[in-house]
């Protein structure tokens, strides 16, 4: 019912929308202009407000034409590779480049936004770098027959995908998938796959929950796992490829992450209906652009949601050396030749502070040299990937990380 009525809400607005969309351009068309005043520039200003309530469901465009290889500007394409029923390996082609660039799988998070909430990092990283990101699907899209998808298939997409890209890759794990991308390493360097990662690097992700808990460590402990599935779990409604999929909406995740900081969000759209008042375009188009993708969501495979709540923020099964692979025992102490670079953010709400360089006591395999970590000054969760500080001073390391494995 809750999928439903979400739903039902979103039809019912989008006349509403088309009214408001209509009357902004014409408010602020060629025909209004002599007769343009404060009262209708707010007015204007109102109904582009009303026009961009509510939430978007495909994939926004990461919108990466060219990067700079040296001291040219050349060419970037978008190719999806490598496809799984629930993610794509995406390639950042550049064209007319004939020098090698290290191979870097990107890992993003599955948390209720597309991969393109990577795209700064994705950016910063491409001058230096052969990238492929993992693009995953939005699972009311999936259909049933794909069968499901949980914890474990989150690990086998990140082992298939880097056995495409072949032996001497990189992963660069960004958030809740640092876990996974340690599982994947561990397991792949146990069978002694050749196509091994030779570096990892792991930021802001939740290795060890229990250390310096946050709001969102302290929720996923409050309720057991049966009332996350209870209350936070819904069916894809018909209309839908997924129709009949048991999902946790993207729409559910977004309402908790806006809550965190409700007043944030709040003054960012006050502001932005000023900037569109005075007609501040840059100011506004920053604005815009960020909500755009923060406001396009995909739904999470129910099993993939339960399994990384009840694992990886109950049961702490990773610390605990309880966590498994399709059944069988993780041997972390398998990894010795992928070196390990973990990066946290000084003002990290979501994963603070030590719960992602806890990955250096579970690879006890690992030499000293082949070990490292950043802290981050004066950064939050999105600063550590995103930002000038990313640019500035956190991917510098990590360029000299993969540099030095490669």
């Amino acid at each position: 019912m809750m999928y439903l009525a979400y739903q039902a809400q979103s039809d019912l607005m989008e006349p509403v929308k088309f009214g408001a969309h209509f009357a902004r351009r014409f408010l602020s068309g060629p025909f209004m202009a002599p007769f343009q005043t404060q009262a209708t520039r707010q007015l204007a200003a109102a109904c582009e407000m009303v026009e961009r309530v509510g939430l978007t469901h495909g994939r926004p465009d990461f919108g990466i034409r060219t990067t700079e290889v040296g001291n040219r500007e050349v060419p970037v394409v978008e190719e999806g590779v490598f496809r799984m029923p629930f993610g794509t390996l995406l390639h950042f082609k550049k064209k007319d480049v004939d020098v090698a660039q290290p191979r870097v799988l990107v890992v993003a998070p599955l948390s209720g936004h597309f991969a393109t909430l990577l795209v700064n990092t994705v950016r910063t990283l491409l001058p230096d770098h052969d990238v492929f990101i993992t693009d995953w699907h939005n699972a009311r899209d999936v259909p049933l027959e794909e069968g499901g998808f949980g914890f474990d298939g989150y690990v086998e997409h990140v082992t298939k995908f880097l056995e495409f890209m072949g032996p001497g890759a990189h992963l660069v794990a960004v958030c809740q998938p640092c876990v996974q991308a340690l599982v994947a390493a561990a397991v792949m360097a146990q069978e002694g796959n050749p196509a091994y990662p030779r570096s990892m690097t792991l930021m802001a992700g939740p290795i060890d929950c229990r250390i310096n808990p946050t709001k969102v460590n302290e929720l996923a402990t409050s309720k057991p796992i049966r009332w996350f599935e209870n209350n936070l779990i819904s069916t894809v409604p018909m209309g839908f490829p997924g129709s009949g999929r048991r999902v946790y909406p993207g729409f559910v995740q977004l309402s908790a992450f806006v809550s965190m900081n409700f007043g944030r969000h709040m003054k960012a759209h006050f502001d932005l209906y000023d900037a569109l008042v005075e007609g501040d375009e840059e100011k506004a188009t920053t604005t815009k652009v960020f909500y755009d993708e923060y406001f396009a969501v995909l739904d999470l495979a129910a099993e993939f949601y339960l399994e990384t709540v009840q694992y990886v923020f109950q049961e702490y099964r990773l610390p605990k050396g309880e966590l498994t692979y399709k059944g069988n025992p993780i041997d972390f102490k398998a990894i010795r030749r992928t070196s390990l670079l973990t990066v946290e953010g000084e003002r990290d709400d979501i994963c603070s502070l030590g719960q992602t360089v806890a990955a250096h006591d579970i690879c006890t395999g690992l030499k000293p040299h082949r070990k490292r970590h950043h802290m981050q000054a004066g950064v939050g969760h999105y600063g550590v990937f995103s930002g000038r500080k990313w640019a500035g001073q956190v991917y510098p390391i990590v360029r000299n990380h993969i540099l030095a494995s490669d």
